[in-house]
């Protein structure tokens, strides 16, 4: 496991997992792609979750209930020993995390690092309405604590990167063979 990805509900693990699915295996041949992913949220029946713990993927998808899970539970132990050196641990929708279950998912953070044995782990926090008011500049210092105090980490202002809603690049259906081919 090269990846942890957290989301605060199975909903958005979900969709997440339907979008690595067309970006990730649509396009190639045997409709798989370079980099193996799955979803492991509680919803997966036994043999789903035998399968995935015999044979983690590259990127896990799951949700911070599901990981504190992961790094307690015995029969999941293959997991977190699978994970060992994890590059990235990435938590969705960061401006969830506040008040008390903010500092629980905090502690979970800094829990996985250390489970994970990944002192160089590269956090990454996502977001769509984290940021306030002020200069760009004035966001990304604002955003840039808030990451840092969640991950335990130090997290630079200059490493926050924003994003317009414009988008630059056509829309194509993953049904049409042409753009398949």
């Amino acid at each position: 496991i090269q990846a942890v990805v957290v989301y605060p509900m199975n909903a958005l693990a979900n969709s997440q997992h339907g979008e690595l699915t067309k970006f990730l295996n649509y396009g190639y041949p045997d409709q798989r792609g370079p980099v193996r992913f799955d979803r492991y949220t509680g919803q997966e029946n036994d043999a789903e979750r035998q399968r995935i713990i015999q044979n983690p993927p590259d990127i896990l998808l799951t949700n911070y209930v599901m990981l504190e899970l992961i790094l307690t539970r015995t029969d999941e132990r293959a997991l977190v020993d699978r994970a060992r050196g994890l590059r990235f641990l990435v938590l969705d929708e960061l401006h969830t995390y506040r008040g008390r279950h903010g500092a629980d998912v905090a502690l979970l953070m800094r829990r996985a690092r250390e489970a994970f044995e990944a002192p160089s782990c590269q956090f990454v926090g996502t977001s769509a309405t984290l940021g306030g008011d002020g200069t760009y500049q004035q966001r990304q210092a604002e955003i840039a604590d808030v990451a840092g105090r969640i991950f335990g980490a130090r997290v630079r202002a200059e490493d926050v990167i924003g994003e317009t809603l414009r988008r630059v690049t056509p829309e194509r259906p993953v049904t049409d063979p042409a753009f398949v081919a």
